[in-house]
């Protein structure tokens, strides 16, 4: 059970994604929306998720009612626009220790360079292998 401390979070596309639509993650990721905090999403964040949900809808995967309520949600959401570029010299230290893609990495880094002015940042994620980076690098906060 989370606390009910204020929070910092970064969110990854795959934790927007499923504060947007029915996963198994949904029911977390929409906890974790409705904490009192600061809920910060990238460019990069963004550009992944509308174009998921655009994919979603060229491919008719789902009611047009519910793919415009997936963007409404994105732009409506409690996320605030996060204007940062990560700091250069994190990506070849990050790339050595942790194996992720290249956006995986790019959203790691990002953290990372908040963290130094956010000790507190948790980054939200579902992926699997950047959730074990986040958590090697400090970015998994125990009492959230």
């Amino acid at each position: 059970m989370y606390n009910n401390n204020p929070v910092v979070i970064y969110w990854d596309a795959s934790a927007v994604l499923s504060a947007l639509f029915k996963d198994k993650h949904s029911e977390e990721a929409v906890n974790w929306s409705c904490r009192e905090g600061t809920h910060l999403i990238s460019s990069l964040s963004y550009a992944e998720v509308y174009a998921v949900i655009s994919r979603i809808r060229r491919e008719g995967l789902l009611a047009d009612v519910l793919v415009n309520a997936g963007f409404e949600s994105l732009e409506e959401g409690p996320w605030r626009r996060l204007y940062l570029i990560p700091d250069w010299d994190k990506f070849k230290s990050l790339s050595q220790k942790w194996p992720l893609r290249g956006a995986d990495l790019w959203h790691l880094a990002t953290a990372k360079t908040l963290q130094k002015r956010l000790p507190e940042l948790h980054l939200l994620t579902f992926d699997n292998r950047l959730l074990v980076a986040a958590m090697g690098e400090g970015l998994q906060g125990q009492d959230l």
